[in-house]
C-alpha cells in the first residue's frame, strides 16, 4: 500500500458492470484496477463460474445499446460483425405474450450476443493499450479497507486464489463494487460501522434450463421467437440467434413447473408449452450442448442509497446493488445507464472530488434501478407463490390495467410503441398511464 493512493480506483467484478464502471474512471483516475476472482484467458471468449447466467438467454434492449455506444463508439457493430444479432421486438420475432401473438406492430430493437463474446470484446477495448485500466484475475476480494476511523474506505483486503490465503492490502482512493451478492457487501459495511442497508426481495421461482443448437439453414419468416407463460400455464421458452451461428434456447417455468436438464424430459417440457411452435422449430436443428440449470431468479435490491453514514471513497453497482429476475432482460441495459450516471457525476472532477462525493453518486446510481424494478417485481408478482410482499388494493388494479395494455399492444401499433419504449427501458413505466394509452387500453377485451 502506498502513500497516496488517491488517483487510484478499485473495482470489484470483470463483468460487464465493472468493465464498463472502470472504463469510465479511467478518464479521471490515474490507474483504474479491475479485480476478478476468475481466470480470464486471453483466447476465445469462454464461460466462467463467476457468470452462471451467461449461458441462458441474454439481451441488450435498445436503452443499453445506446448507452454502451456512447460509453465505448463502435461496440455494438464490433459484437455485430462477430456474430452478434440485433433483432426488432416483436416484428422480427415470434411472440406469443401473455395474452396471445403480437401481429403487425413495432417495438423496440435489442441485441442478442453470447455473455462470454460481449464480456470479451468489453475487456479488450476497456483495457486496451494506453488505457488507465488493467484487469488483475484470479484474485478475491475480502473486505474493505477502512481509513479515518471508518468514515473512508482507502482500499480492499485480497488473496490470490490457489495460493496459501494469505491476504495483503491495496490501496485506492475510490473502490466501486461491482459482483457478488450484495449481502456480502453489505457485511464489508458493517466491519466499518456503518448500518445495515434494507434489502427488497421478490422471488417468483422461476427457473431456467437452456442449451445451444446450430442454427437451422433453413430460411425462416422469423429471426427468434418467445412462447411466454402466464399464471395459468406458468411455462415458456425463448429461442435468440448467438454468435457462432447458434441458437441459445431456453426454456422456463415457475413453482413446480422447473425445466429440466435430461434430453427426454427437455423435449418433452419444450412441447408443453402453450403453443407447439417452439418445439416444432426443434426439429433439424442439431444439439450442441446438454441442458444446464439456473435457479438463482429472484429480484433483490439491497438500498446503499438511504445508508445516512455513507463512508467516503465507496460506491455500489451492477449485482452488488440489484439483481433482476433474468427474463425481462434488464440487468445489463441498467448496469449501462450506472455506467451512464456516474460519467456525468465525476465529469470534470479531481478523484480525491469525486471521492468525496460518493454518497450522492450512489443515490443517482440507484435512480437507474426504479423503473426496471417496477417492472420485474410487478409481473413477477402476478405468480402464484412469489415470496414477498403481496400485491395490495392498488397493486392488483395496476396489475389489470396493465394487463389490459399488454392485451391491446399485441394489435394496436399506438400501444404497442408505449409498451416496448416501456420495457426497453426508454420511458418510464408511468407513461402508460396517459389518456391516449388508457383509452386505447381499457376499451379492449383482455
Amino acid at each position: 500500500m502506498t502513500d497516496d493512493v488517491t488517483g487510484h480506483a478499485v473495482v470489484v467484478g470483470a463483468g460487464l458492470s465493472g468493465l464498463l464502471t472502470a472504463h469510465v474512471l479511467g478518464r479521471s483516475f490515474e490507474r483504474v484496477t479491475v479485480i476478478e476472482r476468475d481466470a480470464l484467458p486471453d483466447g476465445p471468449p469462454v464461460f466462467r463460474p463467476g457468470v452462471p447466467q451467461s449461458r441462458h438467454v441474454h439481451i441488450l434492449w435498445s436503452r443499453g445499446m445506446a448507452a454502451m455506444e456512447e460509453l465505448l463508439p463502435g461496440v455494438i457493430t464490433g459484437l455485430e460483425a462477430a456474430g452478434g444479432a440485433v433483432v426488432g421486438a416483436p416484428e422480427q420475432m415470434r411472440w406469443l405474450s401473455a395474452a396471445r401473438w403480437f401481429s403487425g406492430v413495432r417495438g423496440a430493437d435489442y441485441l442478442s450476443v453470447s455473455r462470454e463474446l460481449l464480456e470479451s470484446a468489453l475487456r479488450r477495448r476497456v483495457v486496451a493499450d494506453g488505457s488507465a485500466v488493467t484487469v488483475l484475475d484470479r484474485h478475491e476480494v475480502t473486505g474493505l479497507l477502512p481509513a479515518r476511523a471508518g468514515q473512508t474506505v482507502g482500499g480492499v483486503r485480497l488473496r490470490e486464489r490457489g495460493a496459501d490465503g494469505a491476504e495483503f492490502t491495496m490501496g485506492a482512493g475510490l473502490v466501486v463494487v461491482a459482483a457478488g451478492r450484495s449481502s456480502r457487501a453489505a457485511g464489508w459495511l458493517s466491519e466499518l460501522g456503518c448500518p445495515t442497508p434494507v434489502t427488497e426481495r421478490v422471488d417468483a421461482r422461476l427457473g431456467y434450463s437452456s442449451r445451444y443448437f446450430g442454427r437451422p439453414a433453413d430460411e425462416r419468416p422469423w429471426k427468434a421467437m418467445y412462447v411466454q407463460g402466464n399464471p395459468d400455464v406458468p411455462r415458456g421458452g425463448v429461442i435468440l440467434p448467438v454468435d457462432g451461428g447458434r441458437w441459445l434456447i431456453t426454456l422456463i417455468g415457475q413453482g413446480e413447473h422447473q425445466p429440466p436438464t435430461s434430453e427426454e424430459d427437455w423435449l418433452s417440457f419444450a412441447a408443453s408449452l402453450r403453443s407447439a411452435e417452439l418445439s416444432q422449430a426443434l426439429r433439424g436443428a442439431v444439439p450442441l450442448s446438454d441442458a444446464v440449470a439456473f435457479r438463482a431468479t429472484a429480484n433483490e435490491w439491497t438500498h446503499f442509497e438511504r445508508v445516512r453514514r455513507w463512508p467516503r471513497g465507496l460506491m455500489m453497482v451492477g449485482d452488488a446493488l440489484c439483481r433482476f429476475n433474468p427474463v425481462y432482460g434488464h440487468g445489463m441495459t441498467v448496469a449501462a445507464l450506472q455506467a451512464q450516471v456516474i460519467a456525468g457525476r465525476i465529469a470534470g472532477r479531481e478523484p480525491a472530488d469525486i471521492a468525496a462525493r460518493t454518497q450522492q453518486t450512489q443515490r443517482a446510481v440507484a435512480k437507474c434501478v426504479r423503473p426496471a424494478w417496477v417492472i420485474a417485481t410487478g409481473e413477477d408478482r402476478r405468480y402464484p407463490g412469489t415470496d414477498g410482499p403481496e400485491p395490495g388494493r392498488l397493486g392488483r388494479m395496476q396489475q389489470e390495467y396493465l394487463a389490459r395494455v399488454l392485451a391491446a399492444a399485441n394489435t394496436d401499433p399506438v400501444v404497442a410503441e408505449a409498451f416496448f419504449a416501456v420495457l426497453s427501458l426508454n420511458r418510464r413505466p408511468e407513461t402508460l398511464l396517459t389518456p391516449r394509452i388508457a383509452a386505447r387500453a381499457l376499451r379492449r377485451r383482455r
